[in-house]
């Protein structure tokens, strides 16, 4: 069966009016005339429209952009839209200063620069100071080491290397109560341990403790030590 024509021309006209309209503009949709089009080339080109130049505002400052301004409200629209991309475009896309160069001005002194030495000194000049040094130096010649007097004063020294036994060994008798106070209280008296020895010794130690300074009887008073010396004789 056959459609009726009077079903079907409505649809064709229901379709007629809802299609999209094409611009009769020669450069598509979105342009109203064909002098919005020619601003907006010569806008981006600097083009002449065949009317005296107008300088535009410079876009950056530096480099101004000549170009006819037409009369049309919508073409100066358009080329003040483009005129400001144009901006956008520079100013996002000026590259940064570059910064200065740093330059090392100090150099090296005249000690280590060979110019300036070579300016300064000679080989002769060099060898009358070292000559001159020479002469002021000094000999000194060896002598003779002093001999020790005849004294029967002790040497803690010679005690520390003639006896073996560590401290704390007793080797000697001891007689006396409190003797740990009273060696304690004696030795209190002397600055160094060295010192508490040398008397130790001086009055009859080590067989001898007439002051109580070695009461458990190892022959080392106040503590004394005697491994540093033979560490030092042993090398």
């Amino acid at each position: 069966m056959r459609p009726h024509l009077s079903v079907v021309l409505p649809a064709v006209l229901i379709l007629a009016a809802c299609a999209p309209q094409v611009s009769d503009s020669p450069r598509g949709a979105g342009f109203t005339s064909a002098e919005a089009i020619q601003a907006r080339d010569a806008a981006l080109q600097g083009a002449p429209l065949g009317a005296p130049d107008t300088v535009l505002p410079p876009l950056d400052g530096t480099i101004p952009v000549t170009g006819a301004v037409p009369a049309d409200g919508s073409a100066e629209q358009t080329a003040a839209d483009t005129t400001r991309i144009l901006q956008q475009t520079s100013t996002t896309s000026t590259l940064q200063p570059v910064p200065p160069t740093v330059s090392n001005t100090i150099g090296i002194s005249n000690e280590n620069n060979f110019d300036a030495v070579s300016e300064q000194r000679s080989i002769e000049s060099d060898a009358e100071r070292i000559a001159h040094n020479r002469a002021q130096y000094q000999l000194i010649q060896p002598e003779a080491l002093p001999e020790r007097t005849g004294d029967n004063q002790p040497n803690i020294v010679a005690f520390a290397l003639a006896t073996t036994h560590p401290v704390g060994t007793k080797v000697y008798a001891r007689a006396g109560l409190n003797g740990a106070a009273r060696a304690e209280r004696n030795c209190a008296q002397y600055p160094s341990p060295d010192k508490a020895q040398l008397d130790f010794l001086a009055r009859g130690g080590p067989k001898r403790d007439r002051k109580g300074l070695d009461p458990d009887g190892d022959g080392y008073a106040c503590g004394w030590d005697p491994t540093p010396f033979r560490s030092a004789s042993q090398g």
